[in-house]
């Protein structure tokens, strides 16, 4: 899911504004057990095109896989953007995903989340998240949501073991694509919501 970390549009309020001023250059967001969560580099090109490429992989996003030529149009915009977090191995230093937070009315952030293939179901999405929550509450977010397609059982399971509750089920709500006879084809969304100061959940 991608629609979708610590960034200085995640402060609101003047309490945060000292930490607000000091994220607005930084690369590296925060570092996890086995991540590096930052900014997104030229070097990273390859990388993301083994996921963005994938069609798996972005089987429900709202885009088709990438070409080469296409991911690097797409570098370029997570490059300047604060919204995009990468997620990188610390061992090996492979960029194996990215985490999305867009910010929002009412001191909310959107989240979202794309990994390789290759690197799923290693918890690596849950740490990605789970700190990147973390500093968003912590410098003053109210609300952090997510959309997510009720087919996508993985990732609406892991919101729910990061705590988050499931506050809607949209029927037919919206449409990617349409069929050979250009009628829309409708999907249904499932909104998750956690609040700060909600349980942490269990991932």
């Amino acid at each position: 899911m991608e629609n979708n970390g610590c960034q200085p549009s995640l402060c609101f309020n003047k309490r945060c504004h000292a930490s607000r001023a000091s994220l607005l250059n930084k690369k590296i967001i925060t570092r996890t057990e086995r991540l590096i969560l930052r900014r997104y580099r030229e070097d990273d090109l390859q990388d993301l095109f083994e996921y963005l490429s994938d069609e798996e992989v972005v089987r429900y996003e709202p885009y088709k896989p990438m070409t080469l030529e296409e991911t690097k149009e797409n570098l370029a915009w997570r490059m300047g953007t604060q919204e995009m977090i990468a997620a990188e191995l610390k061992d090996t230093h492979k960029m194996i995903g990215n985490v999305y937070l867009g910010k929002r009315e009412f001191e909310a952030l959107e989240m979202g989340f794309v990994f390789n293939r290759n690197y799923q179901k290693k918890g690596y999405a849950a740490e990605s998240c789970r700190a990147l929550i973390d500093l968003a509450f912590r410098a003053g977010i109210h609300r952090v949501f997510a959309e997510c397609d009720p087919d996508n059982a993985s990732s609406w399971r892991l919101l729910e073991a990061l705590g988050f509750r499931r506050e809607a089920h949209l029927r037919e709500n919206v449409f990617f694509w349409r069929d050979e006879n250009g009628a829309p084809l409708w999907k249904d969304t499932y909104v998750y919501g956690r609040l700060r100061g909600d349980g942490e959940g269990r991932a």
